[in-house]
């Protein structure tokens, strides 16, 4: 069992407040690093640019996660001074400099750093091998879509996953766009093995679209899934 070193009294409001361990002036100290680190965090988003503010990517997110302790640290503690701290800034800045740079002399290091645009739709059709690259689920995919107001793939013509993780989706017009594959949950779960009814049905796997007959048990020729739905033909409103 274990026994306190002391005893603790509930709701102690001057322990809960304050330390016996640095006097009240210390307040002014707080103030002036918490000023001074803030300062310093301003200094590194200004050097990320309004993209780094507006969506970062990994490595600026590593980048600010890194700063973190330091800037919080600093702000409070008094054991922690500060010029190791506008080190720590100063290095870490120079490395978001120069890993800019190597990103623009060398693209193929840009991306295996940041990443580059991943196809995962074509033509009305998911690119299942870049989609289990990517480890991202097809419900996830489709939520992204639904987002969008997308009823089903054929309406879209290319969809990427962007190196920001966003997703950037081209459409069809709507007078082009193809029968295909519904994205809503409730449809995806009436997926039939053998098909109830004649017509067009999409592979609920991929989303390929074949003419099936009543009672077929088909399987898909592009990726060998063996559940269907029947096809949505939507038109996408602009």
């Amino acid at each position: 069992m274990l026994f306190l070193a002391e005893p603790i009294t509930p709701f102690d409001w001057h322990r809960m407040l304050w330390t016996a361990d640095a006097p009240p002036s210390f307040l002014f100290e707080v103030a002036f690093r918490c000023a001074a680190t803030y300062v310093l965090l301003l200094g590194i988003l200004r050097l990320t640019g309004r993209r780094g503010v507006r969506q970062l990517s990994i490595f600026e997110l590593s980048l600010i996660l890194g700063l973190g302790s330091a800037a919080g640290d600093t702000m409070f503690y008094d054991d922690t001074p500060l010029l190791p701290v506008v080190v720590v800034f100063v290095v870490v800045g120079a490395l978001y400099w120069l890993f800019n740079r190597l990103t623009e002399w060398f693209p193929a290091f840009g991306d295996w750093l940041e990443g580059k645009p991943i196809l995962l739709v074509e033509k009305g059709r998911l690119n299942l091998p870049n989609l289990d690259g990517l480890n991202l689920t097809q419900k996830e995919l489709f939520g992204e879509l639904r987002q969008q107001q997308v009823e089903h793939l054929g309406q879209v013509r290319r969809a990427y996953m962007e190196a920001t993780g966003q997703l950037s989706t081209y459409f069809y017009a709507p007078d082009d766009a193809a029968p295909g594959l519904p994205i809503w949950p409730e449809l995806l779960e009436k997926s039939q093995h053998r098909v109830e009814a004649a017509g067009a049905h999409a592979c609920a796997k991929c989303g390929e679209v074949r003419e099936l007959a009543r009672g077929e048990a088909a399987s898909c020729p592009v990726c060998q899934g063996k559940s269907w739905v029947p096809v949505c033909r939507a038109k996408r409103e602009a």
